[in-house]
């Protein structure tokens, strides 16, 4: 299950920016910096807890931001730019069975190799070519994530954006994300309500290896 990258990695950051500066009010709570996530560990590359993006995709996710902000909403991202190292972290952990501190957090009702199998973890992540990022809404008002049905890297059907075994509040305010973001130039996939792609991404076969850190862009 090791990655195999015919595409080119490379550590060149040069067409990266630091998302707060494209977007000054965005919300950031970048879990793989953190020991909260899937795994329970602070992930390999994450120096910093700030999110990275290509210039294309921030500039498309600040046009997100303005639309939002319009009807009180504000972004909250919790993963944007993963350095192919966090991705090769991912698979490592796929292939030791006896670390499951997590599982009754995150993948409660499936096994390890399932997350693979049905697309939650890959082992070639879009999130490595730059214009990705998983996301939510915050409510101005209240200053509180609105409700989407399950919480961020929930591993389960209940996750999928269009699965309708949650309220209508709950997926209308999905809705209201998703149709943002496609607005805007991005595409969802199947199983995570959170998760979006750029469309006309600029690196659509060259993953990065550098770590998550201002500093580093700064070099």
């Amino acid at each position: 299950m090791e990655p195999d990258y015919k595409e080119m990695v490379t550590k060149d950051s040069s067409d990266f920016v630091l998302l707060a500066d494209q977007v000054p009010d965005i919300v950031q709570e970048i879990r793989y910096y953190s020991t909260y996530n899937f795994i329970g560990d602070r992930i390999d590359g994450y120096e910093e807890p700030c999110a990275l993006m290509t210039r294309e995709a921030a500039r498309a996710l600040k046009a997100v931001a303005g639309e939002m902000a319009m009807v009180g909403y504000r972004l909250k991202v919790f993963d944007a730019y993963r350095p192919a190292a966090a991705v090769k972290r991912f698979v490592l952990w796929g292939i030791d069975d006896l670390d499951l501190r997590m599982k009754p957090f995150f993948y409660p009702d499936l096994e390890k190799a399932d997350l693979f199998s049905r697309g939650y973890v890959a082992t070639k992540s879009s999130h490595s070519r730059g214009s990705t990022v998983d996301l939510t809404l915050l409510d101005m008002a209240s200053g509180k994530e609105l409700d989407m049905g399950s919480p961020f890297d929930l591993f389960s059907k209940a996750s999928h954006p269009d699965y309708r075994g949650i309220t209508e509040v709950q997926y209308a305010n999905r809705m209201l994300l998703r149709n943002a973001m496609l607005r805007n130039g991005f595409e969802p996939i199947d199983c995570e309500w959170w998760h979006f792609t750029l469309k006309d991404e600029p690196f659509p076969n060259t993953y990065f290896d550098f770590p998550v850190s201002s500093s580093y862009l700064r070099r």
